[in-house]
């Protein structure tokens, strides 16, 4: 195929692709403890049909101890040819707080041009990426493929981590593509080179048997949602720095958003400061940061005149690249304990980590990926971080070292992912399926291999 015929075959199958990604984004597969299981299991049946469809000789859920299926697919390579492997998850994150999304969260709605719906950006759009890159081949491809769709990356990934460990011929390739990222902005073509490692825990403040009346006992007995509360703020200090010793603020050496676009894609309200020191690109980047993402207090509407004897908090932290998450999760939960107040009794649990990466400076897949996106794009790409996770990248480049690992996709920073309104740009998502697909096409030239 000549990339002229790429590029139309990939615009004539977008209505099948959007047909497929709205099917797949109906399907709510919240894999966290607590949901329906079967939904999970319905987007991997799924996951897996579309693989097929696409014309790939071996396609089959493979079991991922204590968690969900893999979807693997793939195709073994023409002689001489590289083997790429293609990655993203079917799992998605809960709805959250459905009055805050203007449309259903698992009704994926097409409104200008963009499709609604949870899922729909983070990552069912990299599943259907592939898929459509790859059906543009119809079967005859022009390098080596293997793909694996993870079930479980929003709330565990590291258990993936653990089956690549145990697999590492089913997986070993040339070039890795990980499809779970996107652009800063919709038609502005970028390449993922870093990205923060991630860690979280659970803590849990105790100080009575039972609640008790305010009014008897308000003022001398120890109130647990206060003393957790002088915890949690003293992680930071007056300008949101990180204050836990062992964390300091790293630099990022490229270009970050300016503070006028970050303020407009964050939804920062009129009059508040953002907060932190350095770059937008060092404290996004390549800085620690903690982020407090759940509480087990009473609520307002359900409130009573009572002193808490409990509670509970879920807190994030982001590692720069070269962090340890273990390391800096023994530095936070060692200060928490030495700031917690009145000798209350303090516990923490269900830790989750996972590793940051950082990119080389790039090889002949890194080449033939840049002149796949000016195409595309019609203008070359830049090098960006990522302030989010993908706790797989990190061991598969232990694993693999001699790959290469490329990080595109058509989540842009306003697809408000794991937030209410998640949507995909539909002609973000063709050029990102169109840059894909002119990847393998140049991965598989003899120009580009040096042969």
């Amino acid at each position: 195929m000549t990339p002229d015929q790429i590029e139309s075959a990939v615009a004539a199958a977008m209505p099948q692709a959007v047909d497929e990604l709205r099917r797949l984004a109906a399907i709510p597969s919240v894999a966290f403890p607590g949901h329906p299981e079967e939904p999970v299991y319905a987007a991997a049946a799924m996951t897996e049909e579309l693989l097929r469809s696409v014309g790939l000789p071996r396609v089959q859920q493979v079991p991922v101890e204590g968690s969900f299926p893999a979807v693997y697919g793939e195709a073994p390579a023409p002689p001489g040819m590289p083997t790429v492997l293609l990655y993203a998850h079917y799992d998605v994150q809960p709805a959250g707080d459905l009055a805050a999304w203007r449309t259903p969260p698992f009704e994926p709605t097409l409104i200008d041009g963009r499709l609604y719906g949870r899922g729909c950006a983070d990552d069912k759009s990299g599943i259907i990426s592939h898929v459509t890159a790859l059906r543009t081949f119809q079967g005859r491809f022009p390098v080596g493929i293997k793909v694996i769709i993870e079930g479980q990356e929003e709330y565990a990934g590291e258990r993936l981590e653990a089956f690549v460990e145990r697999n590492p011929d089913l997986l070993r390739a040339d070039t890795i593509v990980v499809a779970d990222v996107g652009n800063p902005r919709v038609g502005d073509p970028a390449v993922t080179t870093s990205l923060r490692g991630m860690a979280a825990f659970t803590i849990e403040v105790g100080t009575l048997q039972e609640p008790v009346h305010s009014g008897s006992f308000g003022g001398a007995a120890p109130d647990a949602l206060a003393a957790l509360m002088r915890m949690l703020t003293a992680l930071h200090d007056d300008n949101g720095d990180v204050r836990v010793p062992g964390l300091p603020r790293g630099t990022f050496l490229g270009q970050g958003p300016s503070e006028e676009e970050f303020r407009r894609t964050a939804g920062v309200l009129d009059g508040v400061s953002l907060v932190g020191s350095g770059s937008l690109a060092d404290r996004l980047w390549s800085s620690f940061s903690i982020t407090v993402t759940g509480l087990d207090v009473p609520t307002v509407s359900g409130a009573i005149n009572a002193v808490q004897p409990r509670a509970r908090a879920r807190v994030t932290v982001r590692v720069p690249p070269a962090g340890d998450p273990k390391t800096t999760v023994n530095a936070i939960v060692e200060f928490l304990r030495q700031v917690a107040p009145w000798g209350v009794q303090v516990s923490f649990g269900d830790f989750t980590v996972g590793s940051g990466f950082q990119a080389d400076s790039g090889g002949k897949a890194r080449f033939a990926l840049n002149r796949a996106m000016e195409r595309a794009f019609g203008r070359p790409p830049r090098d960006v971080g990522a302030g989010g996770s993908i706790p797989l990248v990190n061991t598969l480049l232990k694993q693999f070292p001699a790959a290469e690992i490329l990080l595109f996709g058509a989540e842009d920073e306003e697809a408000a992912i794991h937030a209410p309104n998640e949507r995909v740009d539909l002609e973000e998502l063709r050029r990102v399926a169109t840059t894909e697909a002119l990847f393998l096409h140049e991965l598989g030239q003899p120009s580009v291999l040096g042969v």
